[in-house]
């Protein structure tokens, strides 16, 4: 079972450069405008990850009643999902509708 860890903070987007706020409701792990992460964690929020690789947003899955996004490191190139938060750019998650 993995172990979490609520860490919800502040953070300038790697990729695009946007100042991104706290989401207050969960952990915020991906920026709201692009949807780009980071690959910080081996366990949900504990920062423990060496490989620190930008998570491109490729595509999304249906999950209850909303949507996970699918990340592929740039890195090291593993696949990891996150559930979409609610201010995300939903122009965005349309766009990576249409990949898969």
């Amino acid at each position: 079972m993995k172990k979490f860890k609520m860490i919800d903070e502040d953070f300038v987007c790697e990729n695009c450069g946007n100042k991104v706020s706290k989401l207050l409701y969960s952990a915020r792990d991906h920026c709201p405008f692009c949807l780009y992460s980071k690959h910080l964690d081996i366990n949900p929020g504990d920062r423990s990850n060496s490989c620190q690789g930008m998570m491109t947003p490729i595509g999304i899955e249906k999950f209850k009643d909303t949507y996970k996004i699918i990340y592929k490191c740039e890195r090291c190139n593993q696949i990891h999902k996150n559930i979409m938060a609610n201010d995300d750019n939903f122009d965005v998650i349309i766009s990576l509708s249409k990949v898969n």
